[in-house]
């Protein structure tokens, strides 16, 4: 399971949706939003709830999720994250926590984490939406081990990264952008499968990133 965050880490930055060749229709809901020689920058590094919605619709069997991503700055201060709620049933194009009924994967850097079950640092958090408003932590993983990767070199470069989930099963996997042979895996609540939605909301908090779709 720690394994799956760490490649989540790699990355550097964000994360993004598979679709058509170019950038996808999108719907900045907060942050500051703009599409720049085909990369999708949220350039607002105090924007604390920064979110894009788009429309994306996930019904199949397998669905995946396949971009490049770049960190652009502002977590100096100590603290910034970022991720992805993909199953969303319903955007919203306003800021808001949670973003209706989805799971959010998400990368954070906290040096003074408010939740306590939080570890302070570098972690990765796994939260189910339940509205807009309300979201629940279902797991935290500390990943200060793996700091020293997020070199100012790393960070600079656009990394390819997919996840593929099975919407049946809950299955995740996640390939690892650096040994493109390997992968990894993490399992979602199966309480609530089969996983359908019709949005996917891209987010950041505290950071500025950019995002573009894998050629």
């Amino acid at each position: 399971m720690k394994r799956t965050v760490l490649a989540l880490v790699l990355m550097g930055a964000g994360l993004f949706v598979y679709a058509q060749a170019g950038l996808p229709e999108y719907y900045p809901a907060s942050g500051r939003w703009a599409n720049i020689g085909g990369r999708l920058y949220q350039n607002d590094e105090n924007a604390r709830l920064a979110k894009v919605n788009i429309p994306v619709i996930q019904n199949s069997d397998i669905m995946i999720y396949e971009f490049n991503a770049r960190y652009e700055g502002g977590a100096e201060d100590g603290h910034g994250g970022f991720g992805l709620h993909i199953f969303v049933n319903n955007s919203y194009n306003r800021q808001s926590w949670g973003a209706g009924q989805s799971y959010l994967l998400w990368l954070n850097y906290d040096e003074n984490p408010l939740n306590k079950n939080i570890q302070s640092g570098l972690s990765a958090q796994l939260y189910r939406s339940v509205s807009n408003y309300q979201m629940e932590l279902l797991e935290s993983f500390d990943l200060n081990g793996y700091a020293d990767l997020l070199t100012d070199e790393n960070l600079s470069q656009p990394i390819n990264f997919k996840i593929s989930v099975n919407t049946r099963t809950g299955e995740v996997t996640v390939n690892d952008p650096i040994y493109v042979d390997d992968y990894y895996t993490l399992n979602l609540d199966r309480r609530y499968l089969p996983l359908r939605g019709n949005w996917v909301s891209v987010r950041t908090n505290g950071m500025k990133m950019s995002f573009a779709l894998t050629e």
